[in-house]
């Protein structure tokens, strides 16, 4: 089915919680306001619509191949990726000094959603050249910068990343791919790297593969690993593309979902060595690496977002269109459309408040960021930087576990048919899979927000963000009206429950780490489903006020009951997320390994 981009939705959250008006008083991005936003997201809205959306099905029928080391992307992927380089897209939120517009996050991250929602598969060769530019302007030097940042800001080249090996998932500690020092001051690599997002392919001229691999000498484990460049092709002395590097691709993945998108093993240095440049100093890659991850981890959060609104897209198109039983109220005599059934009903406010949290909270973040890098005061910079810290696992971790509830619910209301491939539902829940997976897995996400983000500080930080909940609350409690104070209530109990959870983890992360961490995904996922309840608080409110002053009412209308269904549905389940980390972590570890 077709797929139209919710700019409504999205301009909304930037105007009122992102506040891009703020945004846009920040030097540099004085340009960039709510217009200039609009006018952004409906040319990405256009082309996305029209060029890259239809090729979705396609790529999941006629996925990548493989022949003699070359890869061909599924049919009118080269075209539509030539459409959307030279549409400028990839440079969107990237310096101008090296050919980038510029633009902040607040409006990068609503494109990346539009793209994603668009196409997984296809979204994610740009995703990963974002994180490859990220790790360059931080820790390239001046010729690295001037080699290779225009053409991957351009689209004419674009950027993987290399860390898993065969023996090495998640424990960078193991990497055995090594890197030789030569006399010209390049490398030579030598290694296999798996799982490699479109390490190979035929849509730019040249892949930027950015590369871990430990010199001879290096520490053990995670301090003696180095960041390289290692090109497809070798540069001329003219810039122009010379000989073929020494990396190959062996094979690629056959996969669950994202299948259009080519997941390569690369082989470097069978035939002598493959050419790599050091970036940054020796022995920090992980440090580089990071930047890298944490850029991808916050779009791979968009891309669970991306893939739910598509999921609900489609099924309310099909509980509109399909026609089954009598309403139990009688409403319509005879068989009616599903929608009238309030369980259908039901699971489409549950997949429609989920995603629209969700949303609210990336758009949110995403104004952190900006500010965070680019504040003039430091002190703002600080502060932001800090949330939005805080942000990224929620980001990535809960907004990709919603969306496998999302797109399991797509499939739900499609009924029997949902279970047929040619529907188009169960696409949208193949590809979702793998967003709870790679970037860190949930669990790694989770990790992250209990040792790092919350007990590093001693809650500090958490119970700084639990500070601003409660001063949505009193401003629901005070609207006078039922569904605010019913949603300043559920609130209320969240954040005294996400406080109860930030206490135990504070308490037990070193005292009984397996207490802290049995409760992590619990913790991660309550914290998340707050702050996007919090966001759609702060959205509830907004959009009262906006009524009877010449807005939409029925978008109006559509944000206030989507906001009171999130409290009456989704933040009641915040309690038992409390139990389970409270008072749930004996029963985790009660069975040695040895008794299962």
């Amino acid at each position: 089915m077709s797929y139209t981009a919710p700019l409504k939705d999205m301009l909304f959250n930037m105007e009122h919680l992102a506040r891009i008006d703020e945004v846009a008083k920040i030097p540099g991005f004085e340009d960039a306001g709510l217009e200039t936003a609009q006018a952004v997201l409906e040319e990405c809205a256009r082309f996305n619509e029209g060029v890259v959306a239809p090729l979705n099905v396609p790529g999941d029928l006629a996925p990548s191949s493989l022949k003699d080391h070359v890869v061909t992307t599924t049919a009118g992927f080269k075209e539509a990726f030539k459409q959307y380089a030279e549409g400028g897209w990839q440079g969107l939120q990237h310096p101008a000094d090296f050919g980038g517009q510029g633009l902040p996050k607040t409006i990068g991250a609503a494109c990346g959603e539009i793209l994603n929602s668009a196409n997984l598969s296809f979204a994610l060769c740009p995703l990963l050249t974002d994180g490859a530019i990220e790790a360059l302007l931080t820790a390239g030097s001046d010729e690295l910068k001037a080699t290779y940042l225009e053409k991957m800001i351009s689209g004419e080249w674009t950027g993987t990343m290399n860390l898993t090996e065969p023996q090495a998932g998640s424990d960078l500690a193991l990497v055995r791919t090594k890197a030789e020092p030569q006399p010209d001051g390049t490398y030579k690599v030598f290694g296999t790297k798996i799982f490699i997002t479109y390490g190979e392919h035929d849509m730019a001229d040249n892949i930027v593969h950015l590369v871990l691999a430990r010199v001879a000498g290096a520490p053990e484990g995670v301090k003696g690993i180095s960041l390289f460049v290692v090109p497809k092709f070798l540069l001329k002395a003219d810039g122009g593309l010379g000989e073929r590097n020494d990396v190959y691709c062996v094979s690629i993945e056959h996969k669950m979902g994202i299948k259009a998108s080519p997941t390569a093993v690369l082989q470097f240095g069978d035939h002598g060595g493959a050419v790599g440049y050091l970036v940054g100093e020796e022995n920090r890659g992980l440090e580089y690496m990071f930047i890298m991850m944490n850029s991808a981890r916050y779009a791979v959060g968009v891309q669970g977002i991306a893939v739910a609104e598509r999921a609900y897209q489609h099924a309310l198109a099909y509980a509109k269109e399909r026609v089954q039983s009598r309403p139990v109220d009688g409403s319509v005599k005879g068989a009616a459309t599903i929608i009238h059934h309030p369980d259908v009903r039901r699971m489409l406010m549950t997949m429609r408040a989920l995603t629209e949290g969700s949303r609210a909270m990336a758009s949110t973040a995403a104004a952190a960021y900006d500010a965070a890098h680019h504040h003039p005061d430091a002190e703002v910079r600080a502060q932001n930087q800090a949330f939005y810290e805080f942000m990224v696992p929620l980001v990535k971790g809960y907004s990709t576990e919603m969306s496998l509830e999302v797109t399991d619910l797509g499939v739900q209301v499609h009924g029997g048919m949902g279970f047929i491939e040619e529907t188009g539902a169960a696409q949208y829940y193949r590809d979702a899979k793998i967003l709870t997976i790679y970037e860190g897995t949930t669990a790694i996400q989770a990790n992250d927000l209990v040792g790092r983000k919350t007990s590093r500080d001693g809650g500090v930080g958490a119970k700084a963000i639990a500070a601003q909940i409660e001063k949505t609350e009193q401003e629901l409690l005070a609207a006078g009206n039922e569904d605010a104070k019913v949603m300043g209530e559920r609130l209320g109990a969240g954040r005294k429950a996400f406080l109860d959870a930030v206490d135990f983890i504070a308490a037990q992360a070193k005292a009984d780490p397996n207490a802290a961490y049995s409760g992590s995904v619990p913790y991660l996922m309550l914290a998340g489903n707050l702050v996007a309840g919090w966001q759609l608080g702060r959205a509830l409110l907004a959009a009262q006020g906006l009524q009877g002053k010449g807005a939409d009412e029925g978008f109006l209308k559509g944000k206030i009951a989507t906001a009171r269904f999130y409290a009456d549905h989704i933040l009641t389940r915040i309690p038992g997320q409390r139990d389970a980390i409270v008072h749930g972590a004996h029963s985790v570890t009660a069975l040695a390994p040895e008794e299962f």
